[in-house]
């Protein structure tokens, strides 16, 4: 097991052995599994993003700004025909339980679309650094990103600076954007991400990153998954919810870890979690 491994868990807790990608986590701030669908399975991922989406577009504060071009939607699990295959594929399970412990909840399910002529983000990461990453050197959640496409070089693809996941200074603005000083150090380090339709990535959202610049005229949809350790606060900022029927439909194994409101009718989301300093992109 990774010295990381979250205590009290034991490899037989775990459906395949992700020792690697809890050192990915905890050194880089990020890992994947390729291929972990089929392309024909992120075909459809797609198809259900495009059409809420287009919903999302269509309502006041359906679909919140990331920058010129750019938006994030938060849906809710059943707008997805692939959210079980995604919440319980044994690669997440196991990353999710390695990391973060038995107890882990998953908080967010919604999607980033970097369009035609969307801008170079400023470096950021998505949240202030909790107490307990920075006192005890320990990841509390996890951000779980899954393509919806091919990435292209010309795609805006996604950049990271791996390792930054630990970077603290209180010239951050909000706790989460180093100042322009700070780039050289991001830049450096930059890494673009090409992942293919069927890969998922797992990383910490604390790790600096960025969406680049979209030079082409397709769009760029990507899912995004989060996941809650249980200290951590993040799901206070989502309002993710099932009907009545879909819940009882799920897996007890699923169940377990969805942390959500069980109604009787969907209400479509309103976003809450906006992030300011990305709406004007890298002015």
């Amino acid at each position: 097991m990774s010295p990381h491994t979250h205590p009290g868990v034991t490899p037989d807790a775990l459906d395949v052995d992700v020792s690697a990608d809890v050192e990915a986590l905890y050194e880089d701030g990020i890992t994947a599994r390729k291929g972990a669908f089929t392309p024909e399975w992120a075909d459809r991922l797609r198809e259900d993003i495009e059409a809420a989406f287009d919903e999302a577009r269509g309502r006041p504060g359906g679909a919140v700004g990331r920058g010129p071009h750019r938006y994030y939607v938060e849906i809710h699990p059943e707008q997805l025909r692939g959210f079980v295959d995604l919440a319980d594929h044994p690669w997440v399970r196991s990353v999710c339980t390695a990391v973060l412990g038995p107890d882990y909840r998953i908080v967010e399910v919604g999607f980033d679309v970097p369009l035609e002529g969307a801008v170079n983000q400023p470096w950021h990461r998505d949240f202030p650094m909790p107490e307990e990453t920075r006192a005890e050197r320990r990841l509390t959640s996890l951000a779980f990103n899954v393509t919806a496409v091919d990435t292209e070089e010309d795609m805006g693809p996604f950049e990271i600076a791996p390792g930054t996941q630990w970077d603290d200074s209180p010239e951050f603005g909000h706790g989460m954007f180093p100042p322009r000083s700070h780039y050289p150090r991001y830049e450096e380090r930059a890494v673009r991400k090409y992942p293919r339709r069927g890969d998922i990535s797992a990383r910490s959202a604390l790790t600096i990153h960025r969406g680049t610049r979209n030079h082409s005229a397709k769009s760029r949809p990507v899912l995004v998954l989060g996941v809650d350790g249980p200290e951590a606060t993040n799901g206070e900022r989502h309002d993710t919810a099932v009907t009545r029927a879909y819940w009882d439909s799920l897996p007890e194994r699923v169940r377990r870890h969805l942390d959500c409101e069980v109604v009787d009718v969907l209400r479509p989301v309103t976003q809450k979690h906006t992030i300011e300093g990305l709406v004007m992109g890298d002015a």
